[in-house]
């Protein structure tokens, strides 16, 4: 809880190991390559990551050896200064971008080495760890020098190239440089050699990650890049060659922010195999349902070899492979041998690509902190294998980049296969499918969704009232620190949950300390919107009953700011003292409450928690306020339901949309009825627990952070009943469940409510019989779903998900649960084309229907085993991480309205109205200035299809402005929802008034109207390339699934 005063008051997979994985960096020789002399050794092996692992890889290099002992010696490198006319003497200074990328020869195979680092923005250690180099017993890292010494190296050869990712870690490593240093560095990116691609703060996880924290941590990086670079840093190409699958949605933003391609490192092994016969590793993602191509189509490829070098070609600081060696006198001579295995290395690997390109990696996870090792080698490697063509070699090889690559495959002109799906789920071997982390660390998978919450929260206060709110009587508010920690737990092995627990905490941390400038700016904002400055107090922890402000026996205000473009009503709770309380709207009416006396365990303390209904208006707050009267006896009515003793009376619980019935023997829920549609549905639900295999005879696999696999399909109930409590009065009826001392469920609902609402809690799991446990809630309904069920893709558009199936290949399915286990942002359903069941969850999950009629989601879990993909420690969480709770919304709609439901609750789950507490009762925030208790920064809601999805602080007088339709083509839901909508943007705001506004790619890097991206050719015909219209403010029109992106000059108003 946080009080603010006012003063005037107070190689082969880096995380790879195990039989069937590449045993070094790269992976297994394809097909006709044999290796060179065994006397070469393997740079990296696959093995379990404990203690030291290597950075090339998320896996242990055992031939480096320890921290370091026997690597060979650092080269001397000059200064960055002493090297700066080399830069000046390097030819071809032309704009960045295409016109800069080297000449190919067309009538070879030309080999396009890309020279690049991995550098993880946390995983085995922090993100401090890793930049300053830090606690390299752990694993050898430190990107500060990396990127020191690839500039040195780039500097020393102009023919060198380079390409970088990760802002996160450039941007504090360009603050520390001389201007001298940014100044080579700008020359270096205006030629092209040294190349961004991606251009986020972070590389982002695709599984867990909500598509509006996506947006914001690219937006973050991209316009690092600009505001540095211009256009010279503009990443043409999306790189994502880490992250554990990959998703649609993921490849629609990156289409959207005008990106012209992107590239992929890991995709199922059997959907690899595949395309490589079909020559498929290239071709369109059509990436949405609804916007017309090729809006969302992405050129897409996938990389040979993940993102590592070819077998024994690694030449960094971290790898043993020999370096080359020219002199035919040395005994260590291997540079005909070498050659020979590249170009029989070259010509088998481009049989898999339709052109007469093919790229390789020559990098991996943190290397290149002795870049003169690796580009030494490199530059040996090209002059040799070219003088080949002396000799009728058609090899060519050159150092390139990923953009002058994909130019290349642009200007081929060919007709193109179209993918319509996805990657998910992601499989390494059999048996080994990445699917656990879709579920891993719950508690910190939450603690980042209601960051993004209150992040949102802050932006919209911050543009609302303009400078301030930074600059106001709670002293100096800042987005930047929540908007720069939300961004890295973007980050792949962040929200993800695959980082040591060490890592974990410290993601933790940074998210807490981005909360409190926040916290200083919303006060600085409310104090100013409503004319009094009163001392706020946040409740982080309210979600677990905790804020002392409001058990205080002082009356105090609640302050409730909507997030959205509409009006929302919402059940308020807060933890109290025992006592009778009287609530007031803004306009000083009474309004109901109740104080429930909460069910609570033997010889614990029971609690109460104070209910009123209240409502704040679009983009807006209201306040209302509290205050304890004389009273002996709260209200609420709460009974001890035992169902052995049952004489077999239903228990229901109802309100005039809902009933949901209970069985009277077990205490479970059996059935839901909706009473609008008279739609009944039989169903139960409980928690079971899947016991984690730790390896048996058909694979050493066991599940870890990364993956999922069960020691056997079926998993054991927690409990088979539970003891009821049951709570009804006026506000809620509840229905308090408890399976076991670990797990345990409120079913709730309240007035007016349209969904069940499932509160669960469990943890911390036992594991003190040696049993890895992995727990799902399950329900079970009779409801005929032919073995297809829905999840969404990052919170936006659906997909279609079928059993034991992949739309482009055949599957060969070795684990039936964890083989059809999805990512789940937020909701998952069952149709059986007349009715459907949707389940909206509060956090990323996992989860599946591996029967008809049932669907599951995995709340927790926790393991004894490691998985063997580098992180080197069991997910046995600690702490706070051990004890979860969460909420899952249980709706029952006709298939045909269901979307208006779902999609509608999603936004308000997503962007929950924030509560504020204020403390006494404040001074006026000007002399003479009226309080104000109600305020909507809209001056007309925003239509039901139309979600604000970004209001920002943009610069001086600036504001970045998203909107987005939220349904998708077909979901109209019988209220023309999925029809195009258009707006006035000049009079909709009440804050501020739009003086200029400019329309730009989704990332707000580039003007739109400028925008230009690489034309490719489907073999589903033609597509047509509009023109963008002329924006006219008046008559903005958004059509399904669209987000339209605007930087607007504005004029703040003055409040009396």
């Amino acid at each position: 809880m946080t009080t603010l005063q006012s003063p005037a008051s107070g190689s082969g997979d880096p995380k790879a190991s195990g039989p069937t994985r590449a045993a070094a960096r790269g992976q297994a020789p394809p097909p006709g390559v044999d290796w060179p002399d065994a006397r070469w050794g393997r740079g990296l092996r696959a093995g379990k990551s404990s203690g030291s692992a290597g950075a090339g890889g998320r896996g242990t290099m055992d031939s480096r050896g320890g921290g370091g002992a026997g690597r060979p010696g650092r080269r001397w490198l000059p200064p960055v200064s002493f090297l700066l006319w080399w830069l000046l003497a390097a030819p071809g200074v032309r704009a960045a971008g295409y016109k800069t990328c080297p000449t190919v020869q067309p009538d070879m195979l030309n080999v396009h080495l890309v020279a690049h680092t991995h550098d993880d923005v946390g995983w085995l250690k922090t993100v401090d760890q890793y930049f300053y180099g830090i606690n390299n017993d752990i694993q050898h890292a430190g990107v500060q020098y990396i990127l020191d010494s690839v500039l040195a190296a780039l500097l020393e050869d102009p023919a060198r190239r380079f390409i970088y990712v990760e802002m996160a870690f450039f941007s504090r490593w360009w603050r520390q440089q001389t201007n001298a240093t940014q100044d080579a560095v700008r020359k270096l990116v205006h030629q092209g050699r040294l190349e961004f691609v991606n251009g986020g703060w972070v590389m982002n996880d695709e599984a867990a990650t909500h598509y509006g924290a996506i947006v914001d941590q690219m937006t973050l990086g991209l316009r690092f890049l600009e505001d540095t670079f211009g256009s010279d840093g503009r990443p043409r190409v999306a790189w994502h060659i880490d992250p554990f699958g990959h998703s649609r949605e993921q490849a629609s933003l990156f289409a959207q922010m005008a990106f012209d391609g992107f590239f992929l490192g890991r995709i199922d092994y059997q959907d690899k195999q595949a395309r490589e016969k079909k020559l498929d590793m290239e071709q369109v993602w059509r990436a949405s349902a609804s916007l017309n191509p090729p809006t969302a189509d992405l050129f897409t490829g996938v990389l040979p070899n993940i993102y590592n070098p070819p077998e024994n070609l690694c030449w960094d600081v971290l790898c043993a492979d020999k370096p080359v060696v020219e002199d035919p006198q040395s005994p260590e001579y291997n540079a005909k041998e070498l050659v020979s295995y590249f170009l029989q290395l070259a010509s088998t690997q481009g049989r898999y690509y339709r052109t007469n390109h093919t790229m390789m990696t020559m990098g991996s996870d943190f290397q290149y902190e002795n870049a003169n090792m690796w580009f030494k080698n490199i530059d040996k490697l090209i002059r040799l294998v070219n003088a080949q063509q002396a000799n009728g070699s058609r090899v060519n090889v050159l150092y390139s980049t990923p953009a002058c690559y994909l130019w290349e495959l642009n200007k081929a002109q060919l007709t193109w296969s179209v993918k319509d799906d996805d990657f998910f789920p992601y499989a390494d071997g059999p048996h080994m499918y990445w699917t656990g982390y879709f579920s891993s660390r719950p508690a910190l998978k939450r603690y980042e969704r209601l960051s993004y919450n209150f992040l949102q929260v802050c932006n919209q206060l911050e543009a609302l009232v303009g400078p301030e709110a930074t600059k106001g009587p709670y002293g100096s508010g800042d987005s930047a620190p929540l908007n720069e920690a939300m961004a890295v737990l973007q980050h792949h092995d962040a929200v993800s949950g695959t980082s040591r627990q060490h890592v974990a905490n410290d993601y933790a941390r940074q998210l807490s300390a981005g909360w409190g400038p926040c916290e200083v700016l919303v006060s600085n904002a409310l104090a100013r919107l409503s004319g009094s400055k009163l001392d706020f107090a946040f409740c982080r922890e309210l979600n677990v009953s905790v804020c002392p402000p409001s058990r205080r026996p002082a009356p105090f205000q609640v302050v409730i700011y909507n997030p959205l473009g509409r009006k929302v009503d919402q059940m308020v709770r807060l933890p109290v003292s025992e006592g009778t309380f009287l609530v007031k709207d803004p306009n000083g009416k009474t309004v109901p409450s109740d104080v429930l006396v909460l069910p609570s365990p033997p010889g614990q303390e029971q609690t109460s928690e104070l209910l009123f209904s209240a409502s704040a208006p679009a983009l807006g707050f209201s306040i209302y306020s509290v205050t304890r009267i004389p009273s002996r006896h709260p209200k609420a009515r709460t009974q001890q339901y035992d169902p052995k003793k049952s004489n077999r009376q239903v228990l229901a619980i109802e309100n005039e949309f809902i009933q949901a019935t209970f069985d009277p023997d077990t205490g479970l829920l059996m059935g839901i009825r909706n009473k609008e549609q008279n739609l009944v549905l039989p169903m139960s639900q409980g928690f079971f627990w899947y016991q984690a295999s730790t390896g048996d005879k058909e694979s050493s696999q066991a599940s870890g952070a990364y993956i999922f696999r069960p020691e056997r399909p079926q998993p054991l109930p927690v409990s088979r009943w539970a003891q009821v409590r049951l709570v009804k009065t006026a506000l809620v009826q509840e229905v308090h469940q408890n399976f076991s001392a670990w797990c345990s469920q409120v079913v709730r609902l309240y007035p007016g409510q349209r969904h069940l609402e499932l509160e669960w809690t469990v943890g911390p799991i036992p594991v003190q019989d040696d049993w890895g446990k992995e727990v799902i809630s399950r329900f079970d309904t009779p409801l005929k779903t032919e073995g297809q069920f829905f999840t969404d893709s990052n919170g936006r558009e659906v997909l279609r998900r079928s059993r034991n199936y992949r739309p482009t290949w055949r599957l060969n399915q070795t684990e039936p649960v964890a083989g059809n286990y999805y990512p789940v942002n937020t909701r998952i359903y069952i149709t059986d084309g007349d009715v459907q069941l949707t389940v909206l969850t509060d956090r990323s999950q996992g989860g599946s229907s591996l029967r008809d009629g049932s669907l599951e989601l995995m709340v927790h879990r926790r393991l004894l085993a490691d998985d063997e993909r580098g992180v080197g420690e069991a997910l046995l969480e600690s702490e706070s991480g051990q004890w979860v709770r969460g909420r899952h919304l249980v709706l029952l709609d006709s298939a045909r309205n269901a979307a208006a439901g779902h999609r509608l609750l999603a936004e308000r789950e997503v962007l929950a109205p924030q509560l504020v507490l204020a403390l006494g009762r404040g001074v006026p925030y000007r002399p003479g200035t009226a309080p104000r208790t109600q305020f909507s920064g809209l001056l007309r809601e925003l239509p039901p299809s139309v979600h604000l999805l970004t209001l920002a602080h943009w610069g001086p007088g600036m504001l970045l402005l998203r909107l987005e339709h939220q349904f998708a083509v077909g979901e109209d839901s019988g209220r023309n929802l999925s029809s195009s909508v258009t707006l006035n943007l000049q009079d909709l705001f009440s804050a501020f008034t739009i003086t200029r506004l400019q329309e730009t790619t989704l990332a707000a890097n580039q003007p739109l109207a400028s925008t230009s991206r690489l034309k490719w050719t489907p073999n589903t015909g033609p597509v047509s390339y509009a023109a963008p219209s002329k924006l006219d403010p008046t008559s903005v029109t958004l059509q399904p699934m669209e987000i339209r992106t605007f930087v607007a000059s504005v004029q703040w108003k003055e409040f009396s």
